[in-house]
Order: structure tokens, then sequence, then C-alpha cells
């Protein structure tokens, strides 16, 4: 067993409690404790009651007393508040750095629940309880939604911060960035992301108002106007008026390989995607400021509803010509985009600016686009579960990429529940 089931048992006051001795005295356990992931002792402000005396500081668990030295937590004044050192094997007397003895319990507990969590971590199912995942309550589950749905949040407002202060606080130029990194769809993100580094929303803003210069702009600083295509009119002007932008703003454009085509459906090309974003930088006119202010979401798809240059009515390519389909953003990718920018931009930005109502209304938006459309998604829904909205989306695929992915069942309310079972029987 590995610590994190012991510190799961402990957590839990899972272990059985009576005959606690340490150093033959009784022990009670009046507070386990307050669980800590970070640095440190693994629970804080815990209180023990060894004989007559109660304490109050850290426990700290182990499989052997010996992994003490073996941590070299002896030199370690951060543990020399550990009141109780909890461990299944005691098989050295260990010391803190002061060189004072710190005393040690041997933790027992039902073995079902061990045999249930090992059955869990060597499953090779999809998720590791699939075949008992039927019995989670539907709406326990739905309550724990809401905090998977935080944690993603979390995670992606956290670019948002980094790159924020890199922007020097300009959310204007930080949305800007990350709205084109997710115009790349995943395949070109990267690229994406780049380019917006290289050609900043000021230098667009100056011809915002000329579609052709602000293609120009994107291609030209994507690299992607670096051959000689002959007979193509449109592609030679967009090169000859990128050589004058170009020389006037110093601009570096990013290096050609870096944009991916080979297996994306024509129209995913990033050529596709740079001329609809192109579009939306011309049509656009403060557009972060109207998502902060608008509530209805149709009325946001509005301002997402471009369409590419008559160009592009018949070419995927530049110089290769197609039959005839207008390059719409659709719905799907709207979707994607409100997912993946709007919202958590609309979440920090209303915890920055203590405006509850802004982070409420990014959670409602989630609530009101459909569920995403996945391999991830469509087998929870084989497992049976009722995938609404993109709230539910968003918090189960949260669910599988960090915890069931990486079997952390311990802390996954559905494994903690089939884990617990096990005292009453339920699981063999």
């Amino acid at each position: 067993m590995n610590e994190a089931f012991l510190q799961f048992i402990w957590k839990h006051k899972l272990f059985s409690t009576e005959k606690l001795k340490v150093d033959r005295q009784p022990v009670q356990i009046l507070q386990v404790g307050q669980h800590n992931s970070d640095a440190g002792p693994d629970f804080f402000n815990s209180r023990i009651k060894i004989g007559q005396t109660t304490w109050a500081g850290n426990v700290e668990i182990h499989q052997k007393a010996s992994d003490w030295y073996r941590h070299q937590h002896e030199a370690d004044e951060a543990y020399n508040n550990v009141i109780l050192h909890v461990v299944r094997d005691n098989d050295e007397e260990i010391r803190n750095s002061k060189g004072e003895l710190v005393p040690a319990m041997v933790v027992d507990y039902p073995k079902h629940l061990e045999v249930n969590y090992q059955q869990l971590l060597k499953s090779d199912r999809w998720i590791a309880c699939a075949d008992r995942f039927h019995e989670a309550d539907p709406m326990a589950l739905q309550i724990w939604f809401h905090g998977l749905m935080i944690e993603r949040l979390q995670q992606k407002t956290q670019n948002i911060v980094d790159r924020l202060e890199q922007n020097k606080n300009d959310w204007n130029e930080t949305f800007y960035q990350m709205l084109a990194r997710n115009f790349g769809f995943k395949v070109n993100d990267q690229p994406f992301e780049m380019l917006a580094r290289a050609l900043p929303l000021q230098i667009l803003g100056k011809h915002k108002n000329n579609l052709f210069q602000v293609e120009a702009l994107l291609f030209g600083t994507a690299g992607l106007l670096n051959e000689q295509l002959l007979g193509d009119d449109y592609y030679l002007a967009l090169r000859k008026e990128y050589s004058f932008l170009y020389k006037k703003y110093r601009l570096k454009p990013v290096e050609t390989h870096v944009w991916k085509f080979l297996r994306l459906r024509p129209v995913n090309f990033p050529t596709v995607r740079l001329a609809e974003f192109a579009a939306l930088i011309h049509q656009s006119s403060a557009l972060f400021s109207s998502l902060v202010e608008l509530d209805d979401l149709s009325e946001i798809q509005k301002l997402f509803k471009v369409q590419a240059s008559a160009y592009w009515d018949t070419h995927y390519r530049f110089n290769k010509t197609s039959a005839k389909r207008k390059k719409v953003l659709g719905d799907t990718a709207f979707q994607n985009l409100m997912i993946n920018t709007v919202v958590p931009f609309l979440f920090i930005y209303g915890e920055y600016h203590n405006q509850a109502h802004l982070k409420e209304k990014a959670l409602d938006f989630l609530e009101r686009i459909p569920a995403e459309k996945n391999s991830i998604i469509s087998n929870w829904q084989k497992l049976g579960v009722d995938v609404r909205s993109a709230y539910d989306s968003q918090a189960l695929i949260q669910l599988k990429n960090c915890y069931c992915n990486p079997k952390k069942c311990l802390n996954c309310h559905v494994g903690t529940k089939l884990i617990n079972h096990a005292i009453k029987g339920e699981i063999s």
C-alpha cells in the first residue's frame, strides 16, 4: 500500500479505534486534522490524547517508521511539531531535529478496504470503477460536478493569470492572445499563440477597418506568405501589402513549418481559421468589453458570426481552387471558443474585480451551451451518465483527466464511496 492510501484511512478515520496504544498508553483521536497536499507534515491542526495529556499539532504518515529518515525529516524543522507518527510498521524509533522522540502509532484497518483499493488500481478498464460506476448516486454526482467544474476553471484561469502578468495586466491583449490560441482548436493552438505574440493587438487595431490589411498582417506574420505563387493575384497582393507593413512595424514572422495541415478537415485548415480570425478582428470593436457587458448568449454568438473574405469561398489553401463554399465560423467552433476562452475570462475577470455576477454568468453560459461531443463524453454516456450541457461535459473531462487517468480514486467521490462500502461488505 502507498502512503496516499494510509492518508485516506487516517483522513476518514477508517482505522480501528479500539485498543489504540502509544508507548503502552491509551490513545484517543480527537481531531485527525486538515490534510496537507503541499510540503510539510501530512495533517495540520490535529488533536490527540495520549494517556492523560492532550496534544495539538501535526501528524505525519508513513508505511514504515524508518521512512522518516529516508525522507530526511530529522533535519527539517517543519516536522518538529509532529505530535504523532502514524505507520503500518513501527520498525524504528525516530527523532526530530531537536533530538526529541516522536511518538508512533501502528494503524489497523479492515482489510477489505485495501483489497478493493488494489482492485481499482489494477483495473485496466476505461476507468477503474467502470464495472461499478452504475452504483454511483446520480444526485451526489451532480453535486460533485460543481466542484469539478470550478477545479477545471481554476486550471484554465491560471494560464490567463500567468499571461496577464506577462502582459502587464492588459486584459485586452491577454484576451486577444488566448482567443487566438483557441482559434487553433488544439492542433494549431501553439502556432496561433506564437502569431498573436508576434503581432500585438495594438498593431492590428490600427488597421482593423481594412480587412485586407488585417489579412496581410495575419497571414504574413504567420509566415504563410513566403512562397512565390504565380497566378494567384490575391496571394501576391497580400505579399505586396505585407512587405510594406512588415518593414513599418519591424515584425518577426513565425516559422512556416509550425502550421499543421495534415489529417485536418479542409474547413479546419489554419489558412481558413486565419481568414475567419481576420474577419472577427475586422468586424469587432472592443470585443472583450462587449463580452463583459452582454448577458444574452445569442447576442454573443452574433459577435462571432463571421465569414471569411470572398477569396476563401473557393479556396482552402492559397493557389488551390475548390468547390464554392462560404467559410463561416460554425456553432461548434463558437461553443468551443465560449468554453475555452470566454467563460474562463469572465470568471477570472469577475474574481479580480470582485464582481460575483460575472462568475455566475460564466457558469450560467456553460449550462446553456450544449455538451461537447468527443470520445471522453461518449464513454461517460455509455456508463449511463446524463450529460446535459457543457457544464456537465467539462466536469466529466476534469474527472477523467485529473482523477481517473492517474487513478486518484482516493480523491474521487465515487472511488471513496466504493472503497468505504467495503466496511459493510458490499465489495468483496
